[in-house]
């Protein structure tokens, strides 16, 4: 019995220190890559953190998660376009957004060289983030398993956006 106490223990030992220890690896792989990255617009994280209130830093720049069904732009399907809420870059157009019954808004691909994708293994699972191109911010993540024929889910945090109606004359041009 003693044994076997201190055999679990010692895979319980194990297996916590090789969880803390891949979540510690995913961050620095994360922050290196965003240092790394040649972005066309970089503040130090104290311009950041003056110019987006404590919800938009912690999903734009600690890659984040909004609570499913909570974002402003899950349900929204008026025309126009999406950007970057923290450099205001052109990201997505709307027709490409559809509902996935997520809780977060999702779109079937991004303007083109307007998003980065990169390796995620945080939080014990494997997944494709997606980046601002420009500033590097966090937007979410990319999903295999979209409805229309590109058959991918950009899905994203409400958080990480801001909208641009389409201009009524714009269209009869």
């Amino acid at each position: 019995m003693k044994l076997q106490s201190i055999f679990l223990g010692v895979i319980l030992f194990l297996t916590s220190f090789n969880a803390c220890h891949s979540q510690e690896s995913s961050n620095i792989t994360n922050n290196t890559m965003k240092k790394e990255q040649n972005f066309k617009i970089v503040k130090s994280e104290e311009e950041w953190k003056s110019s987006l209130s404590p919800e938009e830093y912690r999903v734009l720049r600690e890659a984040g998660t909004e609570r499913p069904h909570s974002g402003k732009y899950n349900m929204h399907f008026e025309d126009g376009i999406y950007s970057c809420n923290a450099c205001g870059e052109n990201l997505i157009k709307s027709e490409t957004k559809f509902d996935a019954h997520c809780g977060w808004p999702s779109f079937d691909r991004p303007i083109e060289g307007k998003v980065i994708e990169r390796l995620d293994k945080s939080h014990g699972m494997i997944r494709t983030e997606i980046l601002c191109a420009s500033c590097g911010s966090h937007l979410g993540h990319v999903f295999n398993d979209g409805p229309t024929e590109t058959g991918l889910r950009y899905c994203m945090n409400s958080v990480s956006l801001d909208f641009e109606e389409e201009d009524a004359s714009e269209g009869d041009q």
